[in-house]
């Protein structure tokens, strides 16, 4: 998927390892894209320190997933995976991208995980939204074009391998199938009982179920089948008493 497309998106999803996005936030995803809004994907790394298969194929996985979603964009940034720092070059790439498509709203990283590059990812991503809204802090496009500030409306921490209490669960029920289907689309990554690759936590079948369990014990939060969890750092507000179930 073509990382130049100057699009203005309603939702950015940003994972520091590709799948990070579809075993946390993908049936909200799927869902807001069929109510009609814009979605895109921001990778921070390539994920290349996994165990399992390598940058190149889990490249191919995540835009194979991306298309499967029906995500406008998915960009890939060059951060170290596992080694990557709050420093001014790592915050001005996440900036960049966000002064580039423009989210209302931005889905990230948990805010505490087992991974410690997820709790990192979190706080860099979220402290990059804020500070692409500050006018002197300047960039530049890919053609040398300065850039405009933009700060999102909202951002929002998906709950990721720990069960974290959320602060509010979105319905993916309708969306539970579709969303296995893009995490299946790394194939390397997950259970495959052929596979010669070395076994890891997440390649377990128990790790898929253990997703599908959550998904599950969240929409029993809500009075739904199945639900994805979500963590915010500030005070969310609501017009209507009615949009919360």
């Amino acid at each position: 998927m073509n990382p130049n497309t100057n699009i203005k998106l309603d939702i950015l999803a940003i994972g520091v390892h590709p799948d990070d996005v579809e075993l946390s936030c993908a049936g909200t995803l799927l869902r807001q894209i069929d109510l009609g809004y814009t979605v895109g994907v921001l990778d921070l790394t390539l994920g290349e320190l996994g165990t399992r298969g390598n940058a190149q194929i889990r490249t191919q996985e995540a835009m194979a997933s991306a298309q499967l979603m029906g995500a406008v964009v998915r960009e890939q940034l060059d951060l170290e995976d596992g080694f990557f720092t709050q420093n001014r070059d790592n915050l001005l790439k996440v900036i960049r991208a966000i002064r580039k498509y423009r989210p209302d709203i931005v889905l990230m990283n948990a805010l505490e995980d087992r991974h410690p590059d997820h709790g990192r990812a979190a706080k860099l991503s979220a402290d990059a939204c804020f500070l692409s809204g500050l006018v002197k802090i300047e960039t530049l496009d890919t053609e040398g074009g300065k850039q405009m500030p933009w700060r999102p409306k909202a951002v929002y921490h998906y709950i990721q391998d720990r069960a974290l209490k959320p602060d509010f669960a979105v319905d993916i029920s309708d969306y539970i199938d579709k969303k296995f289907e893009l995490i299946m689309a790394y194939k390397s990554q997950f259970y495959d009982p052929n596979s010669d690759e070395p076994m890891t936590p997440i390649a377990s079948q128990s790790f898929l179920e253990s997703v599908r369990g959550k998904d599950s014990v969240y929409g029993r939060y809500i009075g739904v089948t199945y639900a994805e969890g979500y963590n915010v750092a500030r005070t969310v507000g609501v017009k209507d008493l009615f949009d919360l179930i």
